[in-house]
């Protein structure tokens, strides 16, 4: 961080945003991908999609990381594929999640991974983290019991307990890339590929076995353009576009600055589930949707000033 007496070039708020720019639209496209994913997603579909999603991308970061790959080290191979197999367990969980609820839901859902990774951070370590976080994960969790229940207090859907266990599980995500020592020392782009191709393995398994839904070529040949827009967004825009943003943008501004533009996600789902797919999530829900962003940014702005 600059001292305050530092002086600041005269161009360096406008150098700033345009760092801060792709970031924010990083943010958008993941807000978005929730009604994307529920546009072109049946319950019948999901692993075909998963598989065609990442199978797009694959080539092109292979392509891009051959050289690093051979670099790679049986330590960090194995460390890059258990976090890989984590990965799809994420992905499982979110895409189901999102055909069972709104995308609205979705997008709020997940964003408590903001909140339980610090607390699971917490428990490993033994170090009790302050009241006011406290305060705003139970606020948090106080949002997303009012989210589900726009229509009155109702058990939570089907869906909405998937993308609870998906912010779980990128909890576990989080924290084992922190704990599993081989991979801090591994090439960002090699590990990324890695895990994404541990993932496709685990969804293409899935695919090969009878009840598990339409199968990938079967989907790709019934998708119309519509579908295929869908899919190339989520796979460009919310993954390859996505990874590539936040690389080159964390060597540009700070981790937490990067952070803190991506933790606008939820807004953009909200928004996209409102104006486009039509969720309607009742006062109920609304006042739910607030504490939810209100109790996550509290949370991380309490972490982060903890952190320093």
């Amino acid at each position: 961080m600059s001292s305050i007496a530092a002086p600041v070039p005269l161009g360096a708020p406008r150098r700033a945003w345009l760092t801060d720019l792709p970031v924010l639209l990083v943010a958008v496209v993941w807000g978005a991908s929730y009604l994307a994913a529920k546009g072109i997603t049946t319950g019948h579909t999901v692993i075909a999609v998963l598989v065609l999603r990442f199978a797009v991308v694959l080539p092109v970061l292979v392509a891009a990381g051959r050289r690093r790959l051979r670099a790679l080290s049986a330590a960090q191979w194995r460390g890059a594929a258990t976090l890989g197999l984590i990965l799809s367990g994420i992905f499982l969980l979110e895409t189901y999640g999102v055909v069972h609820t709104s995308a609205t839901n979705a997008g709020l859902i997940i964003s408590l991974t903001m909140i339980f990774t610090p607390l699971a951070e917490a428990a490993v370590t033994r170090v009790r983290p302050p009241r006011a976080f406290l305060a705003a994960a139970g606020l948090s969790v106080a949002g997303v019991v009012l989210l589900t229940q726009g229509g009155g207090f109702t058990a939570p859907s089907l869906g909405d307990l998937l993308m609870l266990l998906a912010a779980l599980a990128r909890t576990v995500h989080v924290l084992a890339m922190s704990r599993i020592k081989a991979v801090r020392s591994a090439d960002s782009l090699s590990l990324t590929t890695v895990q994404l191709g541990s993932a496709v393995a685990v969804f293409a398994v899935i695919a090969a076995f009878p009840g598990t839904g339409a199968s990938p070529w079967a989907v790709a040949l019934d998708f119309g353009p519509r579908e295929w827009a869908g899919l190339l967004f989520l796979s460009v825009l919310c993954t390859l576009f996505a990874f590539f943003v936040q690389m080159w943008a964390v060597r540009r501004t700070s981790p937490s600055r990067v952070s803190l533009l991506l933790g606008t996600e939820p807004l953009w789902a909200a928004a996209a589930g409102i104006a486009l797919a039509g969720d309607r999530p009742g006062v109920l829900g609304l006042v739910g949707a607030i504490l939810v962003l209100a109790g996550t940014s509290w949370g991380r702005r309490t972490a982060d000033g903890d952190a320093r």
